[in-house]
């Protein structure tokens, strides 16, 4: 598959496209949510970047921050191109609505239950009720909703 984005310019644009705009809508909610709740965006981004380097993260200025952000849309956009690569081969454009908020949830399990576990953060106790909906929320109406309906645009039906 890797060879066929190669060989196709407009489908790798696709997916860095996609991955951009999800990741600007899911930092935005991000940096929203926990902005009212008197997190810094600095320590959001620090945040982010504490899953790949641990603790020096928050001492690491401006460094640790930017890669936050850089991690946030590698993380994006492997989330937009996992979605498009699928659904050339699966019927995912076709119900749009119910795959879109099925892999927003699927994508907040995985990023929960098994990416962050395995990153300095470990297993997190489950989190308090708001950010728990906000989090499944941003995942499903700000990340999966918009990658099926960019999918469903870009890539034909193919129902089975």
């Amino acid at each position: 598959m890797a060879t066929n984005m190669v060989q196709n310019p407009g489908f790798t644009k696709l997916i860095l496209g996609t991955g951009l705009f999800v990741g600007i809508l899911d930092i935005a909610d991000a940096l929203i949510f926990f902005g009212l709740h008197g997190v810094s965006s600095t320590r959001i981004l620090q945040g982010i970047a504490f899953g790949l380097i641990g603790p020096k993260a928050f001492t690491g200025g401006m460094p640790s921050v930017l890669l936050g952000l850089l991690l946030h849309f590698l993380i994006a956009t492997t989330v937009a191109a996992i979605y498009l690569l699928a659904s050339r081969s699966l019927p995912l454009s076709c119900h749009q609505c119910l795959y879109g908020s099925l892999y927003g949830i699927s994508v907040y399990i995985v990023m929960n239950y098994v990416v962050l576990p395995l990153s300095h953060l470990g297993l997190r106790p489950f989190p308090p009720l708001a950010p728990f909906i906000n989090g499944v929320a941003a995942l499903v109406l700000l990340v999966g909703l918009p990658i099926a309906f960019i999918a469903r645009h870009y890539i034909p039906c193919k129902p089975r």
